[in-house]
């Protein structure tokens, strides 16, 4: 397994420089959750939340930013979370539609519960979202949160890796599985009943959850870049292991470790995302920094020859 893991490129092993920086200093405040796509032009659009400490405001914001070149990015657009009376947004899903158009997954946390819905947004532009279109797609009941989306659409099918927390036990909430779906149309969607990716007999360091956060095909193999924890007390800062999907579509850890880690404080590095490069492949990633705030990252990786 470890010679697999010399042909994926792994986040922070290039440098890599802030494509929006934490809206305030210190623990508990984070820019991140990166969703990228680009256009036909080649603009590339870039979805991120931006979150506030517990006790002031929490996932507050989604917001939407344009860049020509994939690093230095400009926002545009910005949807808070009191448009949907929830008690906070994670992570975005920004999606081209086979036909040209554009949607926004947004993953709301009900108000007042452990429980989370995902809800869709569509638009003929990524600037011009509005929060009055959504409709709900995703809500499992009170005991089942769902969030953190992961889409991929074609003309073929829509396809869906979404983060699962069984929150009829408070005490085991924060726990995480990744399920599977799939959809004509990216709004009805069936997900599997069993997890694509989940924490094995063996784990350590990702023993308390595994969610994907990005897949990509390299090198002839389905790829997945995954969150992992260990306990309770690493929620919120997770950080990146690699798996690799077998026939049946469930993914296999490839280390016994994380391949991703900030140098900084909690070690927090979560929230890969992949942008296709001709001669590599560009990461967007949430990453802790010395005060404890998380920036989002972009790093450019050659792919191994």
């Amino acid at each position: 397994m470890a010679d697999d893991l010399l042909r994926i490129p792994l986040p922070g092993t290039h440098p890599a420089t802030p494509a929006i920086t934490a809206p305030g200093e210190g623990s508990g405040y984070w820019a991140g959750g990166p969703s990228v796509a680009v256009d036909d032009e080649g603009t590339v659009w870039l979805a991120y939340r931006l979150r506030r400490p517990v006790g002031d405001g929490r996932g507050y914001a989604v917001a939407v930013a344009r860049s020509d070149d994939g690093l230095a990015f400009t926002e545009v657009a910005r949807i808070d979370r009191a448009v949907f009376d929830c008690d906070s947004l994670e992570r975005p899903a920004l999606v081209r539609r086979p036909d040209g158009g554009w949607r926004l997954y947004l993953s709301l946390a009900t108000a007042g519960t452990l429980h989370w819905t995902v809800v869709a947004l569509d638009a003929d532009h990524p600037k011009a979202f509005d929060p009055a279109t959504a409709v709900t797609v995703l809500d499992d009941g009170p005991d089942r949160a769902l969030k953190d989306t992961v889409v991929h659409a074609s003309p073929e099918g829509w396809e869906m890796w979404v983060c699962l927390h069984e929150v009829g036990d408070p005490a085991r909430a924060d726990a995480m599985t990744t399920l599977y779906g799939r959809s004509p149309d990216g709004l009805a969607w069936e997900l599997d009943a069993e997890p694509v990716l989940a924490p094995g007999p063996s784990s350590t360091w990702d023993r308390r959850g595994t969610r994907i956060a990005a897949v990509v095909d390299l090198d002839g193999r389905r790829v997945a870049y995954y969150d992992g924890r260990a306990s309770a007390a690493e929620n919120w800062e997770e950080r990146t292991g690699v798996a690799v999907a077998g026939a049946d579509g469930r993914f296999t850890p490839l280390s016994e470790g994380p391949v991703g880690s900030s140098p900084h404080a909690t070690g927090s590095l979560r929230y890969v995302d992949v942008l296709r490069l001709p001669d590599g492949i560009r990461l967007y990633y949430e990453a802790a920094r010395p005060d404890g705030a998380h920036d989002l990252l972009v790093e450019n990786s050659p792919l191994p020859t």
